[in-house]
């Protein structure tokens, strides 16, 4: 038999409002839905801040749905790794509800962070403020922190150092181009150092000692040279006697 039951939605479970102001918000939620239908509604912008990075476009839309009519919503997410910025903006379709929900939920503790929520004047809302936020995201298959800490190649390497010098290069020359007198090491520093320590590495090795060849000759006179260090050493040795004590 099917159950009777809702399915419950995935994610961070949401909370009410303040009791205290649940039903002060009701009566203006109210008396904003007796306008009549032939009014037309003027669509308000909520800018929404400090939003807990657990919360995805869902369960953002479920809460303030609550309040009224949401006809657009989009959370602003990073191109390159698809985490939350931890903000959104929502439109509802009238905006005297987008003010009472910006007046009501302004600085509301919500998953131990203090939402902040502003409305929007039309004419700052710019006009890619909602692009894509009907599509459903998809999180990059590929972050870009991922392809920057992988095992690059030697030509890789060098052609990534290329690129960073080349950059270097055209912003001293955007400074000197406006009288900026100002000197860095950067990239082109840190090259040199490299190519000096590996300078010295490469004069250590070729000051040493060119080691001899072990002929036999070389052995002959090695053991030759033992054996007399042995000779003077047996001509030295010295005999102490204890000495005698006479007896008086």
């Amino acid at each position: 038999m099917a159950s009777d039951e809702k399915p419950r939605s995935s994610g961070v479970s949401l909370l009410s409002l303040d009791p205290k102001l649940q039903e002060t918000f009701k009566k203006n939620v109210q008396r904003v839905r007796k306008k009549p239908k032939s009014e037309t509604l003027t669509p308000g912008v909520l800018y929404i801040g400090h939003i807990p990075s657990a919360l995805s476009e869902p369960e953002l839309r479920e809460y303030f749905g609550q309040f009224g009519t949401v006809t657009r919503l989009r959370l602003s997410r990073s191109k390159k790794t698809g985490g939350s910025k931890g903000y959104a903006f929502v439109e509802f379709q009238c905006e005297d509800v987008a003010k009472i929900v910006a007046d009501t939920m302004n600085n509301y503790l919500f998953c131990e962070r203090l939402l902040k929520c502003e409305l929007v004047p039309p004419e700052k809302v710019h006009p890619r403020t909602f692009v894509h936020c009907n599509s459903i995201f998809k999180k990059p298959s590929h972050p870009a922190v991922k392809r920057y800490n992988k095992q690059r190649s030697m030509k890789e390497g060098q052609k990534m150092m290329d690129r960073l010098l080349g950059k270097e290069t055209r912003l001293r020359k955007r400074l000197a181009e406006k009288g900026i007198d100002y000197d860095f090491p950067g990239f082109a520093a840190q090259k040199k150092v490299r190519k000096a320590s590996k300078a010295d590495a490469n004069t250590s090795v070729d000051s040493q000692d060119v080691t001899p060849v072990c002929t036999p000759s070389v052995l002959e006179r090695r053991k030759s040279a033992r054996l007399e260090a042995v000779d003077d050493s047996d001509d030295e040795i010295e005999l102490k006697l204890p000495d005698v004590k006479t007896k008086k």
